[in-house]
């Protein structure tokens, strides 16, 4: 398990659900992405989580990956996404398409189906975690 207080806390964090596969996977496939370190990357399962980051207590984790911002401020799920693309590289000429209004709609439906079905789309389970 990742220490808290391995982590500085000058970049935005990218709360994701440790113990998935699926959401390992798209954490590795951002991290690929985010040549430029601009986020630090925390499972929620990180001992002390709740004590640095009190908001992310509030809610239910398994609606979405959350994204802490530096100003304390949390965005959850595909608003989540969206606010990580507008700082990746590659990503953030089409980060745009969410302010669409229909597409907008369309992504949070996506992601919560995502969500939802993470175990599933895993397509490998550790310790019956699939069957939750």
């Amino acid at each position: 398990m990742t220490d808290i207080q391995d982590t500085p806390s000058a970049r935005p964090v990218v709360v994701y659900d440790g113990d998935c596969p699926f959401c390992q996977r798209q954490i590795q496939r951002i991290r690929r992405k985010d040549t430029a370190g601009v986020f630090d990357y925390l499972p929620r399962q990180t001992e002390g989580l709740g004590q640095r980051f009190p908001k992310l207590m509030d809610g239910n984790f398994n609606t979405g990956m959350r994204l802490v911002h530096a100003n304390g401020s949390v965005s959850t799920g595909a608003d989540a996404v969206y606010q990580i693309a507008r700082q990746i590289k590659g990503w953030k000429q089409l980060a745009w398409l969410y302010r669409v209004p229909v597409l907008h709609g369309i992504c949070r439906v996506a992601y919560a189906c995502v969500a939802r079905h993470r175990y599933k789309l895993a397509k490998t389970c550790e310790n019956d975690i699939c069957e939750k």
